[in-house]
């Protein structure tokens, strides 16, 4: 089927005459326009009806598996640009795995975050919407910047910013929702493929009528399964080697018999050094051959980072070969990266665990089933960890210690590339006296040498978040304590060290934890993901609405937890909580300066910063640095910190200014050569 798309016109502002670049394993219907310099990334699907010009603002990127549906329209203006994740420049950016649904505009300068939902007939002009969003029907955003993972209900009209940071935050079904939309998308796009295709096709017209799936082969499966020849492989595991050897990661082959898979003690077949397809596929075959009636798992090594990627098991021991779901390249946020070896050696138990588990663990379990308690088991992938999103495996309703293990072994064995935690239940007063993690996404059991206690939830509780926290300090775990103990929410904000200057943070939305234990492991999921940024600590007061504490915890340097002095949280206002943090954390101000700061915000009115050299000075030709814009004094006294900082060796001076009246009420220097 061909592809509509042209090079742009020779126009006043523009005469390169540029060409869309669209990757090989993306559709695009006859039925649409592409125009000009756009760049269309891998496994995207351009529906009918599509007009993708960019003619006037240029150029466009779209990311992988996004989908375009019909009637959309990306246009762009000549004037404005918006910076990619690349971090160059575009009219237009939509990332990856994104969905762009039926006879919306997107219209430049404008930017759509990865893995973003754009309902029907919405529109998106001179506006950025971060990564995660979902605007649902007939909304309009302009001239704003939608933080990360908020939800845009129907018909909404966002135009100013004090609107776009109001929004609520995106619930697990709307992202459910979203993710089925690019998987059904993904579908017709190979379908699209398939059909084009006639040594696809043929098979299928063939079978008259039967379902595309019925024969074990997904459509995408069918597109390459006559490339490379095979008797033993499906065409998903062809594909997935060839993933693989195109990315270039070596593979590697396991097996293991039907007593020892519960161990997870896997047994390495012959090395595969080829970087051929066919050779790769010929080996897997011969591994397939010489242990039948065993378990036999394929599996990717990054020779750079020395970890395993897409583990997938190809045979099971009734002879099924290629029984996981359809293949998929791995993305950024995907699980099947495994940091390490993901067998798992025996333990030096007591005999009532098979090696999967810990003696440690096994001694937790005794001690439960002995005071009476139930045990239960819950797991999560690491995207979902730091959210503390846990979802409960089979139930374990037995007594005896064996048939526990074997149900733990179970989960395990299950879920491998997850965290999975052990859960110890008083059934009469229905609450829980343990969680502990016995397995990590890279293949770890048991993850601390220390016994628990169980005689309270609160010490368990108190003792796992200790045992279990690296990278926070003993005081940002005690702050995170006594936060949720007196019943407040926390949330996490980050900001650059550009915008740390105008106290322009970023919130990542409220955390939802049922633990003290969630609460820091997601607390440190954020400081991971923000290496390199500001990153503090909230707490707010649910009733009131308002903040308790704004307390810095990590820094661009790597600090972490920057002062020693423990915050109260019993009676503090969110005024006085922000002052203790300011003075705690102010270290190149003067007392006088603080004061002068908290005033000025206290009776509302705005500060800004003004420098001179030395020999300007005497002419008074200050140079202002414009108006701060803050949301606390905390961030105030930072953003007067880090001018000093920057204008060291000059004149600085703190400036008053009545918005009313607009004039100023205070000039004082906070700083002189």
């Amino acid at each position: 089927m061909a592809v509509r798309s042209t090079a742009a016109p020779p126009t006043p502002w523009s005469r390169n005459l540029a060409e869309p670049k669209i990757h090989e394993s993306t559709f695009v219907h006859s039925f649409s326009n592409i125009i000009g310099d756009v760049r269309i990334g891998a496994n995207v699907i351009v529906a009918p009806g599509t007009s993708i010009r960019a003619d006037e603002g240029t150029p466009f990127y779209i990311g992988e598996n996004t989908n375009i549906q019909d009637g959309v329209v990306i246009h762009g203006l000549e004037q404005g640009r918006v910076v990619g994740d690349d971090g160059d420049s575009y009219s237009v950016w939509v990332g990856k795995d994104a969905s762009i649904t039926h006879m919306a505009l997107i219209h430049g300068p404008a930017y759509v975050g990865d893995n973003s939902f754009i309902g029907f007939r919405s529109t998106v002009f001179n506006a950025r919407v971060g990564a995660g969003c979902i605007v649902m029907m007939h909304a309009l955003i302009q001239d704003v910047e939608i933080p990360p993972g908020k939800y845009v209900p129907s018909g909404a009209i966002v135009t100013s910013q004090q609107q776009a940071d109001r929004l609520p935050d995106v619930q697990a079904q709307d992202r459910q929702f979203a993710h089925h939309v690019i998987g059904i998308n993904q579908a017709l796009r190979a379908g699209y493929r398939c059909a084009a295709d006639s040594k696809c096709i043929a098979p299928i017209r063939d079978e008259n009528a039967k379902s595309y799936t019925s024969n074990g082969l997904t459509v995408l499966e069918l597109e390459r399964s006559s490339e490379v020849a095979s008797n033993g492989l499906g065409a998903e595991t062809i594909e997935q080697v060839r993933y693989l050897l195109e990315q270039g990661y070596k593979i590697g082959t396991e097996h293991v018999d039907q007593r020892r898979f519960r161990t997870g003690s896997w047994t390495s077949c012959k090395p595969i050094e080829s970087r051929s397809v066919g050779d790769a596929v010929a080996a897997l075959e011969t591994c397939l051959t010489e242990h039948s009636g065993e378990y036999v798992r394929l599996f990717g090594i990054d020779p750079n980072g020395k970890r395993r990627v897409l583990e997938s098991i190809i045979q099971r021991p009734d002879g099924t070969v290629q029984a996981t779901a359809s293949f998929k390249a791995p993305t950024s946020r995907s699980n099947s990266s495994y940091n390490g070896n993901s067998s798992y050696n025996s333990s030096n138990g007591n005999g009532s665990s098979n090696g999967q588990i810990g003696s440690e663990t096994v001694e937790q379990i005794r001690h439960l089933l002995a005071g009476g308690y139930k045990i239960g088991t819950e797991h999560v992938d690491e995207r979902r960890f730091r959210t503390g999103s846990w979802q409960s495996c089979e139930p374990i309703n037995s007594s005896s210690t064996n048939e526990v293990i074997a149900a733990l072994e179970d989960c395990i064995s299950n879920h491998q590339g997850e965290y999975v935690r052990l859960i110890g239940i008083d059934p009469k007063a229905k609450r829980r006296v343990l969680e502990s993690i016995i397995q990590r996404p890279n293949g770890q059991i048991a993850p601390s040498s220390s016994q628990k206690s169980y005689s309270s939830p609160a010490s368990t509780s108190s003792a796992t978040a200790k045992a279990t926290s690296n990278r926070l300090s003993s005081e940002v775990v005690d702050q995170l304590r006594q936060l949720l103990s007196s019943g407040h929410k926390i949330s996490i904000e980050h900001v650059d060290q550009r915008r740390f200057r105008t106290g322009s943070w970023t919130s990542s939305g409220q955390i939802q934890a049922k633990s003290e234990r969630e609460a820091i492991a997601a607390v440190e999921g954020y400081l991971a993901e923000y290496e390199g940024e500001y990153v503090r600590l909230i707490g707010i007061e649910p009733k009131a609405k308002r903040r308790v504490l704004e307390t810095i915890i990590q820094r661009p340097n790597g600090q972490v937890a920057p002062s020693t002095s423990q915050k109260s949280y019993s009676s503090e206002s969110s005024a006085s909580s922000a002052t203790a943090t300011a003075k705690a954390t102010s270290t190149r101000l003067s007392s006088e300066v603080v004061d002068q700061v908290r005033q000025l915000l206290s009776s509302g009115h705005k500060i800004s910063i003004e420098h001179v050299d030395q020999r300007r000075f005497r002419t008074g030709s200050w140079t202002s640095t414009g108006q701060i814009q803050v949301n606390s004094e905390r961030e105030a006294i930072a953003a007067v910190e880090r001018y000093l900082g920057e204008y060291q060796g000059e004149y600085v001076r703190l400036i008053g200014i009545d918005p009313k009246a607009k004039r100023r009420v205070l000039e004082t220097i906070i700083q002189r050569p």
